[in-house]
């Protein structure tokens, strides 16, 4: 190398325009010839710089300040191989030098096999060597720092140790993969960084959070900080040998959907968030009190912006630090599964917000995203779709679904708006999307992302599960991939909560002319492994809360919602309740504040919980009610078509065909005495739930807790029931003694009636939605 071409050199690394710094700062071979090494370094703030063998301690060569904007350059006299050094600073305005490790006199962080799987697009375990990890180099500890960004011109790690000045730290790259990396000696856990990128042209951009960052500031600041790599202690080994069966079709699977920012906060400290420790304290013993067997988290991963509940993020492997560490986050998990609980996961693969630090243009290149907006921009939501068909970015995605799992014990994911990713036309005019390579509208990277996701985690993790959130008739979405599905272990009911939702808003006199909105669900209910999903989505952006959809004056809201809420619980399908609506709250959900815990001071909302801690042990304790929720085997309508009353009676069988329970639904305020239906056994029956009994703040309207089947054929069944059916209440009723072994099926000739779910001559209305994708998705959360 030539003095004048050195000189060039040296100006790019002043201009910190240098894309291969290593191959001039550090130790090197005298350019000019010479036999003796030379060392070279940009020290800015330093007056004075010596070399200093790390084996002696002993300085070894003075380097001349060869620029006046601090780069300093020169020989070590009498060396001429390589040796172990520091450089010792005396900065200006100081007489007191210091002692530091050159970062350019360390070798590459990256693993030849590391870069072969990282161009194959199959490192399943990326998270370990992209990022920052801590690490001992040559005996020296620091952090190593990795990003993929291979159409930059140059990239620099800045942060607190270098005072965030991109000139300091410009990494290697590793033109075989496009990742730049880097290690920083003495880089210490909780150190702020982000990496500042130079386009290809040689423009600034804003400096980047960390894509594979394993913690964040907590926001509104937006640096990745260097992970501790303290590890934790976990007290789970039984729970995830064990938990295979907990997530199976044949489980009871009983979701609490929270908000973990929300559910509860310290309005007394200027309405603090809880953290992880004190939602284990307070979040965990609630749930289990009430039963349910599963939390499902709205998006842990670091997001900006609050108002996005998560559903927009900028970090999607660093759990938020709104509410502590990523060890405080996983003691939160241990302690569910120490009570028995499920953790679920909302991960958002689908899209990403255009916020400056994130992913968006990362590296001067549409990198993550589609360059064209007609594949690459969602215009309701105005963030950015993943180019799935891009092996690295596939990678990335797949190894952050494995990444919760593996890091964190998460039991499973719930992917959210899912049908955004399955349609190139979802929520686009005409003119506004690009068919795929067949003329269709179907995503096929999207596709082909979706079921490798799902065959990773369930091959490489036993006993999790993933759910869809599918607002559309895309067929097979819970059906395995070898058989043509998605994979998914099951899929939210959309229809049937639309359907369901829009029956119970509507005044009692007028229900008998929709009562196909109840029934119309189970002629498809067995098409796919559902959850029926009571959301965030259905109470907020103006909808008001779960209770306010109720009709009538207060007493008939809460006996409607009762009422409702028992039909889920015994319609086949698994159970997903929001938030606040186990116990009525009464105001549309509001992410900024508590719920309204206040309210459990009235008979009314303690009826409401005490109602869903009943539904959730019978639904648990009766196999009837959850061994076959996905099987058209475990349901039988008696009767569905007592339009006139507003009446509905069904059995719910499970695997024992002799097991079964009975419920009858009755959404009018009318009490119906000596209502009769068949049943498929005689004797005694007991009341096992009445939404009407005292303690849930109903009339008292029963049947005194028992009641006998007399031996006359009803319905096309060998007995019947004549029950007291409260107003606007549900009843779940439980053969004691079973002296006569009798078919469960009905009789033969009476097979069209009672096996049809309803005489549909309208279709409905919210299935018909259902099968449009172009309906903004209901689940999005956005």
């Amino acid at each position: 190398m030539t003095n004048k071409n050195l000189e060039a050199e040296i100006d790019r690394i002043l201009n910190a325009d240098h894309g291969d710094p290593f191959s001039i700062l550090g130790m090197h071979k005298d350019p000019a010839g010479g036999t003796e090494v030379v060392v070279r370094t940009f020290q800015p703030r330093a007056r004075r710089v010596s070399v200093v063998d790390s084996a002696t301690a002993k300085v070894v060569a003075e380097l001349p300040e060869v620029r006046e904007e601090g780069f300093f350059a020169g020989p070590v006299k009498g060396r001429t191989t390589p040796f172990r050094y520091k450089l010792r600073l005396l900065p200006h305005g100081s007489e007191e030098e210091y002692d530091i490790e050159d970062a350019y006199r360390f070798g590459p962080v990256l693993g030849e096999l590391d870069i072969h799987l990282l161009v194959e697009g199959t490192h399943l375990r990326i998270f370990e060597k992209l990022g920052s990890h801590l690490m001992t180099v040559d005996g020296v500890p620091g952090a190593g720092f990795a990003v993929w960004a291979p159409n930059a011109r140059r990239v620099s790690v800045v942060g607190d140790f270098n005072g965030w000045d991109g000139r300091r730290h410009p990494m290697r790259c590793r033109l075989e993969c496009g990742v730049w990396e880097m290690f920083i000696p003495h880089a210490a856990a909780g150190t702020p960084y982000k990496y500042e990128i130079k386009d290809r042209f040689g423009n600034l951009m804003a400096q980047k959070a960390d894509p594979f960052g394993q913690e964040a500031e907590v926001p509104p600041k937006t640096a990745s900080l260097v992970p501790s790599e303290q590890a934790y202690g976990w007290d789970d080994a039984e729970w995830m040998r064990t938990r295979a069966h907990r997530n199976d079709r044949d489980a009871a699977v009983s979701i609490y959907e929270v908000h973990l920012g929300s559910w509860r906060r310290k309005p007394e400290e200027e309405n603090r968030f809880l953290t992880y420790r004190e939602l284990a304290d307070e979040l965990v013993p609630y749930t289990k009190d009430l039963g349910f067997t599963h939390i499902e988290l709205m998006p842990i991963h670091e997001h900006p912006f609050d108002g996005s509940w998560g559903y927009q993020p900028v970090g999607l492997f660093a759990p938020t630090s709104r509410f502590g560490s990523p060890n405080d986050f996983k003691y939160f998990i241990d302690r569910c599964h120490q009570e028995g609980i499920s953790v679920l996961i909302d991960w958002v693969a689908g899209h990403f917000p255009g916020d400056p630090h994130g992913l968006n243009y990362f590296d001067g290149t549409h990198l993550y995203e589609h360059a064209d907006p007609r594949k690459g921009k969602h215009m309701d939501w105005d963030t950015l779709i993943f180019n799935y068909g891009r092996r690295e970015v596939s990678n990335f995605l797949l190894s952050n679904a494995l990444y919760w799992m593996e890091e964190f014990h998460i039991d499973g994911l719930r992917v959210d708006a899912v049908a955004s990713m399955l349609y190139l036309d979802y929520s686009r005019k005409e003119g506004e999307w690009i068919p795929n390579v067949f003329g269709g509208r179907e995503n096929l990277e999207a596709i082909d992302f979706l079921k490798r996701m799902n065959e990773l985690v369930y091959g490489h993790h036993e006993g999790v599960m993933t759910v869809a959130e599918e607002s559309t008739a895309w067929p097979m979405v819970s059906r395995p991939t070898y058989l043509g599905g998605l994979g998914f272990g099951y899929k939210w009911n959309m229809g049937w909560m639309n359907d369901t939702l829009r029956y119970m808003c509507r005044e009692p006199v007028h229900r008998k002319y929709h009562h196909n909105l109840l029934t119309f669900g189970l002629l498809y209910a067995f098409t796919e492994n559902f959850v029926l999903p009571i959301s965030h989505d259905e109470v907020v952006h103006g909808k008001g809360s779960l209770l306010s959809k109720m009709p009538g004056d207060s007493w008939q809201q809460f006996a409607n919602l009762r009422s409702y809420l028992t039909f889920m619980w015994t319609m086949s399908g698994k159970k997903l309740l929001f938030m606040g609506c186990e116990f009525a709250q009464g105001d549309e959900w509001n992410h900024n504040k508590s719920l309204d815990w206040h309210l459990l001071e009235y008979p009314f909302q303690q009826g409401v919980q005490n109602l869903v801690r009943d539904l959730n042990r019978v639904y648990r304790d009766n196999p009837a009610l959850h061994e076959l929720d996905c099987m058209s085997e475990g349901f039988q309508w008696i009767n569905c078509h007592d339009s006139d009353n507003s009446v509905i009676s069904f059995l719910r069988i499970g695997k024992d065909q002799d097991d079964f329970v009975v419920v009858v639904c009755n959404f009018t305020p009318v009490p119906r005495s000596g209502y009769a239906f068949g049943v498929p056994r005689g004797g005694e029956y007991d009341e096992i739930l009445n939404t009407d009994a005292d303690c849930y703040a109903g009339s008292g309207f029963g049947n005194g807790g028992r009641v006998m089947a007399e031996e006359r054929s009803s319905h096309g069944r060998p007995f019947t029931l004549n029950l007291n059916v409260p107003p606007l209440g549900a009843l779940i009723l439980k053969p004691i003694a079973l002296p006569v072994v009798e078919s469960v099926e009905p009789a033969a000739e009476a097979a069209p009636e009672d096996t049809s779910p309803v005489e549909e001559s309208v279709v409905s209305e919210s299935v018909a939605e259902e099968a449009t994708p172009n309906a903004t998705e209901q689940g999005s959360g956005r």
